[in-house]
């Protein structure tokens, strides 16, 4: 779907309308906040990729509603078509949920749906926010985020390459702590490659890395390596990779990048 095959929505009841953004967190349940529960509660309507919709089928079965929900599910690559469709519904007088993974400001909806609605009467909206996967990649490798850290991610679907290695060697030069979204994909499977070799550059090899895939879901898998010994082939769409800056440790198979208490108190 473009934005020119957007129609004109009659609005039933603009005073029941209600969008929300809601972030799920990683993927598994018990990770996901109680806020997030609530509007999912409360929505007649859920809209979401097929991947997120099932990570939350448990949740939606358990609640027993009657009328039941309807459940818009769409595939990759769908983002403009489910965003549309969740403003439709709730313009219409429904209580919409636009599930996203992780947080919906990091990497996923929040941001299309806004820039959607300009062009739409005015609705409630209210953004949810979730654990992004940053946050339950670094939590499975110990303390890897505990200095000034930047987030890549290296789909350039959207952003094109040449930016995307300009910011690597940014951040590279800059000894921050690096965190890869999308590291990974059929289309395009040297991007993480790619960029080690440009950390290479400013970085020992010999830096702590750690591979998260699919943190706190049930096939997790995390993985403690080195800048110049990282597995590729476990890496796919669903991995975090964070790499250590110039401080970081590997302490007992955790990675841990200090905050800099050692500078100004005695650690014993």
């Amino acid at each position: 779907m473009v934005l020119s095959d957007i129609g004109v929505i009659q609005c039933l009841d603009m005073n029941k309308s209600k969008l929300y953004i809601v972030g799920i967190g990683p993927g598994g349940l018990s990770h996901i906040t109680p806020a997030a529960v609530s509007a999912i509660n409360q929505s007649n309507v859920i809209v979401g990729y097929s991947t997120y919709i099932k990570l939350i089928e448990e949740l939606i079965e358990s609640q027993g509603t009657t009328p039941q929900k309807e459940i818009i599910d769409t595939g990759m690559t769908k983002e403009i078509e489910r965003c549309t469709l969740a403003i439709q519904r709730a313009i219409a007088g429904n209580i919409v949920s636009i599930i996203c993974s992780g947080d919906p400001g990091i990497y996923a909806m929040a941001g299309l749906v806004f820039q959607l609605l300009k062009i739409y009467p005015k609705i409630s909206v209210e953004v949810i926010p979730g654990v992004p996967a940053l946050s339950a990649a670094a939590s499975r490798l110990g303390a890897p985020l505990m200095n000034d850290f930047a987030s890549i991610s290296l789909s350039d679907r959207l952003t094109p390459w040449e930016m995307i290695e300009k910011r690597v060697h940014a951040v590279s030069s800059s000894d921050f702590v690096i965190v890869f979204y999308n590291p990974k994909s059929k289309g395009r499977k040297d991007h993480l490659k790619n960029a080690v070799n440009i950390i290479l550059k400013y970085r020992d090899p010999i830096t702590p890395v750690g591979i998260v895939k699919s943190a706190t879901r049930i096939n997790e898998k995390v993985i403690v390596t080195t800048l110049d010994n990282i597995p590729y082939d476990e890496v796919d769409m669903q991995t975090i990779v964070i790499v250590g800056n110039s401080k970081t440790l590997n302490i007992d198979g955790l990675i841990v990048t200090p905050r800099g208490y050692e500078y100004k108190y005695e650690l014993k």
